[in-house]
C-alpha cells in the first residue's frame, strides 16, 4: 500500500506544481482528474481495505470510463484528461517494476 500512497503523493505534487504553467485547458482536465483520483482512493479508504498501485490505477481507469462515456467531459476535454492520466499512470506503472 506504501507505492499507492507514494502515487498518490506523486499525483498530488504534479497537479500543484502544475498550477505555475498550465493552460486553463490543463487545470480544468488536472482538477477533474484529481477528482477522479481521490474519490477512488477514498472509496478504497471508507471500505479500509489495503489497495495497490496498480488496483488505483484500475479504478480511475474505470471511473474515468464511465464518467465519459456518460457525456460527462466534451471530445476535447476528454482527450486532455486521457493524455494527462495515461502519463501520471504509466509513470506509476513503471515504478511497480522497480
Amino acid at each position: 500500500m506504501q507505492q499507492a500512497q507514494d502515487f498518490i503523493r506523486h499525483c498530488a505534487d504534479f497537479f500543484d506544481n502544475a498550477v505555475v504553467s498550465a493552460s486553463d485547458d490543463e487545470l480544468f482536465a488536472q482538477g477533474y482528474l484529481r477528482g477522479h483520483l481521490d474519490l477512488a482512493a477514498g472509496r478504497f479508504l471508507v471500505e479500509e481495505q489495503p489497495f495497490t498501485e496498480q488496483q488505483l490505477i484500475e479504478a480511475v481507469d474505470q471511473s474515468l470510463t464511465l464518467a465519459i462515456a456518460g457525456g460527462e467531459l466534451n471530445d476535447a476535454d476528454a482527450a486532455l484528461v486521457r493524455q494527462i492520466w495515461s502519463a501520471l499512470a504509466a509513470e506509476g506503472k513503471t515504478s511497480l517494476l522497480v
